[in-house]
C-alpha cells in the first residue's frame, strides 16, 4: 500500500515538544515541497494543538518514513524529537487516520473539531497538488466515515471540546465561575466555545481582546456581557479579571511575564493555544496559576464511559471501511488494463459505425439507436471479464490474467 504517518501527539509528547514542531501554513508549504523533492509522491500535514502528523504515500515506504523522521529533526532543529516521534505504515497508518478523523484518538473521545481540521489539512494539500489519487480517496473516505459514525452513534451529541473542559477545569479550581470577570484573548472557534460555556456558568463580564478589534466588535452581540477591548490594553484588563482564557493562533507569546502588572490579585490563566499563548514562567508567581491543555488530560467527564462504549461501535465501522479501502487500493493496478479494454471498445465502435453509416442511408434517429445498441453490446462483451478480474484476490493470478487479457486483445 505504501502509506505511512510520522508525528507527535498528546499521547506521547508533552506540550513543550508539540509546540516546538507545530506547523504554520507557511511552514506546511515549505515542508510539503521539501518532502516532494525527496521523491515522496503524496503528502498531507495535520497540525493541531494536540498533534503534528505528516501522512505520506510513496514507494519504499519505510525508507521514506525515515526521511520524514530526519526532516522533523532538521526542520525544527529539535535534536531530541525522535524520542517522541511515532510512525505507522500501511494498514496501521490508515487505521490511525480513520480514528483521528472520527475523534477516537482525541483527549475528549468523539470531539467534533478534529474532523474539520482533517478536512482543512486535506484541502490544503489538494490545492498544493500534494494530495492525488490515493490520498484524495483515503482522506475523503476517512472524513465520510467519521460523519457516518457521528450520525449513527451520536457520539458528539453533547460535544465536549477542549474549551468545555477548560471552563469546567477552572470551575473546579475556583469552586464557581458565577460573578467572575474573564479576559478572553482570541476570536477563533475555541474562544467562541469558551465564551458560550462561560455564559452558561453565569460569569459577570467577558472582556474580549483580539489583534483585530473589528472581529471583537462583530462578536459583541452574539454573547451576553461581552465587552470588546483593544488588544494593546490586555495587560490593563488583567487588573480587572479573575480569569484569563487565551486561544489565539499566534506563533509567539501574547501574555508575557515581563509585562504583567505588579498589582494583580489572585488570577487563574488557562492557555488552550498551541504554540502556547501565556508565558509558563508566570506560574512562578504566587498570585498567578497558569494551566495549559496538558493539564486537561486528567479530567474524566461523566460521559466518558458511554463515549468509550460508542467508540467500540465506531471501531467496527472503521474496520469495515478500511477493508474496503484496502480492497480498492489493491485493485487500482488493474485500472490501466480496464481503461485499455474500454478504449479498444470505443475504437471498434467508432470504426464499425463509420463503415455502417457510409454504406447505409439512415436517419439521425436510426443512427442513434444503432450507436446505443453497438455500445451496449461491446460493454456486455467486456463486463464479465472485468468483474471477474476485480474479484481475483490472488495477486499472482490477477497479474497472470492481466497479461493474458492484454495479449489476447492486443492492448
Amino acid at each position: 500500500m505504501n502509506i505511512g504517518v510520522v508525528g507527535v501527539n498528546h499521547n506521547l509528547a508533552p506540550i513543550n515538544i508539540r509546540e516546538g514542531v507545530s506547523f504554520t501554513d507557511t511552514k506546511k508549504i515549505e515542508a510539503i515541497n521539501y518532502l516532494l523533492d525527496k521523491g515522496i509522491e503524496e503528502v498531507v500535514i495535520l497540525s493541531t494543538c494536540n498533534r503534528s502528523e505528516i501522512y505520506i504515500h510513496s514507494e519504499n515506504i519505510q525508507e521514506k518514513v525515515d526521511t520524514v523522521k530526519d526532516f522533523y529533526e532538521k526542520f525544527f532543529n529539535e535534536p531530541k524529537i525522535k524520542t517522541f516521534l511515532f510512525s505507522k505504515t500501511n494498514k496501521n497508518a490508515i487505521e490511525h487516520l480513520f480514528k483521528v478523523t472520527a475523534g477516537l484518538d482525541s483527549i475528549v473521545i468523539g470531539e467534533d473539531q478534529i474532523l474539520g481540521q482533517v478536512k482543512d489539512a486535506h484541502d490544503f494539500s489538494m490545492h498544493l497538488g500534494s494530495s492525488k489519487k490515493i490520498f484524495n480517496k483515503l482522506f475523503r473516505e476517512a472524513i465520510t466515515t467519521a460523519k457516518d459514525i457521528k450520525n449513527t452513534t451520536k457520539i458528539s451529541q453533547q460535544p465536549l471540546s477542549i474549551s468545555y473542559i477548560a471552563v469546567k477545569y477552572l470551575k473546579e479550581k475556583l469552586g464557581t465561575l458565577e460573578g467572575k470577570n474573564v479576559l478572553v484573548v482570541g476570536t477563533g472557534k475555541m474562544s467562541k466555545l469558551a465564551m458560550r460555556h462561560l455564559e452558561e456558568d453565569k460569569v459577570n463580564t467577558i472582556y474580549l481582546a483580539n489583534r483585530s478589534y473589528e472581529k471583537s466588535i462583530e462578536l459583541k452581540d452574539q454573547y451576553k456581557n461581552v465587552i470588546p477591548v483593544a488588544y494593546e490594553d490586555r495587560y490593563k484588563i488583567l487588573e480587572k479579571s479573575d480569569i484569563v482564557i487565551s486561544a489565539t493562533s499566534s506563533p509567539h507569546l501574547v501574555i508575557k511575564n515581563e509585562h504583567i502588572p505588579q498589582t494583580l490579585n489572585k488570577i487563574y490563566m488557562m492557555d488552550i493555544a498551541l504554540p502556547r499563548d501565556i508565558d509558563p514562567k508566570l506560574n512562578e508567581l504566587d498570585n498567578i496559576n497558569v494551566y495549559d491543555i496538558d493539564d486537561l488530560k486528567n479530567i474524566q467527564d461523566k460521559n466518558d464511559k458511554k463515549r468509550k462504549e460508542l467508540a467500540q461501535i465506531a471501531n467496527y465501522t472503521i474496520c469495515n471501511k478500511i477493508d474496503e479501502f484496502i480492497e480498492w487500493i489493491d485493485s487500482i493496478h488493474i485500472d490501466p488494463t480496464i481503461q485499455s479494454l474500454n478504449d479498444k471498445c470505443v475504437e471498434i465502435r467508432e470504426d464499425t459505425l463509420d463503415y455502417i453509416f457510409r454504406k447505409i442511408d439512415l436517419t439521425s434517429k436510426e443512427q442513434k439507436i444503432i450507436d446505443k445498441m453497438m455500445t451496449s453490446a461491446l460493454k456486455r462483451l467486456i463486463r464479465e471479464p472485468i468483474i471477474n478480474l476485480k474479484q481475483v484476490k490472488d495477486k499472482g493470478k490477477q497479474e497472470e490474467y492481466i497479461n493474458l487479457i492484454e495479449e489476447l486483445f492486443n492492448i
